[in-house]
This record gives structure tokens, C-alpha cells and sequence, in this order.
């Protein structure tokens, strides 16, 4: 089994007191991706690892939440710059449209943008309303989904049928938990991703547990490489 860190981003500013939390200062983004094409790391779209059972030995995920257009303005380019491949999820209900389940200030890329995405980029699942799952029933899980496919078959936009659980959040309790697995398998879900920061070993154990590691703004490139080797570690 080969390990397989999987980073998670959020917002991108070219303002460096905006930095902290989900947001990442753009020239640290830089930084971070500089690392890792150094440092000889392979990075990976979801789809490319349905089925594979062997990746390589310095492998890496990167993902990117809510597709917003500070996303489109900073890391795109950076990712054709050092030629990384990423996977965004997207929102579908707020397309087009701002964060509003959150501050309400980052614009959400538009059907037109999101289709124009440079090949490096593969797009994934975060859900309709950006709602907990874990608070919803079948039926309302299963109308979210409904309502996901609708937009991307009305839109023709290539997503791949990976999901990240807004807020990381998913029912992790029975029967809940099995009810939720049968959902997302009705679903051709392929892949579920949580957070749980740790690294991954892959083949995955568990398809639907993927964790990922939050990359945040203070992040120094120090605790950044620590979190690629070893995931969030408690005295940090």
C-alpha cells in the first residue's frame, strides 16, 4: 500500500492579511505547489484512480472547495504553471452566484467558467445546498443528488462522480451510516471525502472515508511539509 496525502483548499487571496483560516495567501500557494514539483510528487485526478490498485511511491491529491472565482484567478494558473493536476467540488445550487451558506463575499464560478477549466482541473461533487448530511434524511439526500445531476446533464458539464461532505460531515453512526453508503452507491458515487486529517494508504480501505488534510493561511511552509508526511499533528 502506498501512502497518499490528500490536501484540502478553499479560498485564494493576493492580499496576505487575508491569510489565515481557509484562506491562503496566493504567493504561499505558489510556494506550497513549487514543493511539490521539487520534491517530485505525482498528483492524481479522482477518476484516474477508480481503477488502479498502484500509484506512485511520492503520490498527492489536491482538492479545492466551493469553486469560487478566487480559485479561477489565482490557483488555475498556478496549477498550469507547475503542471498539477487538482479536483474542484462544486456547489450546484450556488453557481453562479456567492458563498452564501458561509459569509456570503467569495463569488461561486459560473456554468460558463466552470466549463472552460483548464484540463488539469477535474470537477467533484459538494453537494446541492451545502447542507450536513449527517442532518438530512434519504429521501432529502437523494433529492440533493437529484438535483446535482440535473444541472451538470442541463449544463453538459463533465463532473466526476467524487464527493466532498460539506463540512466534512457525514452520518457516522447505524444505521444511519449503512442507510448513507446505499444512498451514495444508488447515486454511482465513487469516492466520498471527509476530512479526518491523516494520510490515506492507498488502495482506499474504505471508498467513502477518504480523509484530507486542511491546508490553512497561517500554515508555514515548515507545518505545511509536516502535514504532507504525517497529517495534522496534535501540538500544532
Amino acid at each position: 500500500m502506498t501512502r497518499l496525502p490528500i490536501l484540502m483548499y478553499h479560498n485564494v487571496s493576493n492580499v496576505i492579511d487575508d491569510s489565515r483560516g481557509l484562506t491562503v495567501f496566493n504567493k504561499t500557494l505558489e510556494e506550497q505547489f513549487c514543493y511539490l514539483v521539487d520534491a517530485g510528487y505525482t498528483t492524481y485526478h479522482f477518476s484516474e484512480l477508480e481503477n488502479k490498485i498502484t500509484i506512485e511511491p511520492k503520490s498527492v491529491i489536491i482538492t479545492f472547495d466551493d469553486v469560487t472565482e478566487n480559485q479561477l484567478i489565482y490557483a488555475v494558473p498556478l496549477l498550469q504553471k507547475y503542471n498539477l493536476k487538482a479536483t474542484f467540488f462544486i456547489p450546484f445550487g450556488y453557481i453562479g452566484n456567492v458563498d452564501s451558506w458561509n459569509s456570503g463575499n467569495e463569488k461561486i464560478m459560473s456554468i460558463e467558467q466552470l466549463k472552460e477549466l483548464d484540463s488539469r482541473v477535474e470537477l467533484g461533487l459538494h453537494s446541492f445546498e451545502h447542507n450536513r448530511y449527517a442532518a438530512l434524511s434519504e429521501a432529502e439526500i437523494n433529492a440533493d443528488f437529484s438535483k446535482c445531476f440535473k444541472i451538470i446533464e442541463n449544463s453538459n458539464l463533465k463532473v466526476y462522480n467524487a464527493l466532498a461532505y460539506p463540512y466534512g460531515d457525514y452520518p457516522k453512526k447505524e444505521p444511519n451510516k449503512s442507510i448513507f453508503i446505499k444512498v451514495l452507491q444508488k447515486n454511482n458515487v465513487k469516492f466520498g471525502l471527509r476530512i479526518g486529517n491523516r494520510i490515506n494508504k492507498f488502495p482506499f480501505k474504505n471508498p467513502y472515508e477518504i480523509m484530507r488534510i486542511d491546508i490553512k493561511g497561517e500554515d508555514s511552509m515548515l507545518k505545511f511539509k509536516i502535514k504532507l508526511l504525517l497529517g495534522r499533528l496534535k501540538l500544532f
